[in-house]
């Protein structure tokens, strides 16, 4: 098994046990041991299927102001928690990889393997809803059909991500490529770099 049917096994299992319940207050039950990449897979995939759905019902033009800015917070924290997740993945490839000779021409990627991993996970999620739209009952054949094209196209993508990241990979054990992480610095979240929140501070 490549390391990216790895991933899409636990992500659609994620997926489909957040759908057990389609609720995002619903408390995760992650199957996997705790230090292994599998548990950080399947809960960074967790955060992001709740993500999707919070970020649907803040769409919803007749929410309560108070209400809206409430789940704007909670996307915020959602926000932070997914970067953490990439980063500790990131972290699993730096450990796995870290006694790997880099060849001197090795070169390096435009981003890492957990980044490239974070958007399979968001990717797993727009199969699954966009196939759940291409077999409503309740939608017009063009709507189907419109919506079968489009899924058609995400299945071809996740195959060419899938491909991508595993050849990544193999390119990094060989040391032809290189890895090179930097920790994000979201600004707006720190009272120090947040023009808004330093200067209520005075």
């Amino acid at each position: 098994m490549t390391f990216t049917q790895l991933c899409n096994k636990v992500f659609n299992l994620a997926i489909n046990d957040y759908h057990v319940k389609d609720n995002v207050d619903t408390a995760i039950n992650n199957p996997y041991d705790r230090d292994s990449v599998e548990n950080r897979l399947y809960l960074k995939c967790w955060i992001d299927t709740v993500q999707w759905h919070l970020e649907d019902i803040i769409r919803d033009p007749h929410i309560d102001p108070l209400e809206a800015l409430k789940l704007k917070r909670r996307i915020d924290r959602s926000n932070q928690d997914r970067t953490d997740l990439v980063e500790q993945i990131d972290s699993y490839f730096r450990m796995k990889y870290s006694d790997v000779k880099v060849l001197p021409d090795a070169t390096i990627n435009t981003e890492s393997p957990a980044w490239a991993v974070d958007r399979l996970s968001i990717l797993a999620l727009k199969i699954y809803h966009m196939k759940e739209q291409a077999e409503r009952t309740d939608a017009t054949q063009e709507h189907k059909e419109k919506c079968q094209a489009k899924l058609n196209v995400l299945l071809e993508q996740q195959v060419d991500l899938s491909t991508a990241i595993d050849q990544l990979l193999a390119d990094i054990e060989a040391g032809r490529k290189y890895m090179k992480v930097y920790k994000q610095m979201k600004m707006y979240n720190d009272p120090a770099t947040n023009p808004v929140l330093y200067a209520n501070k005075k």
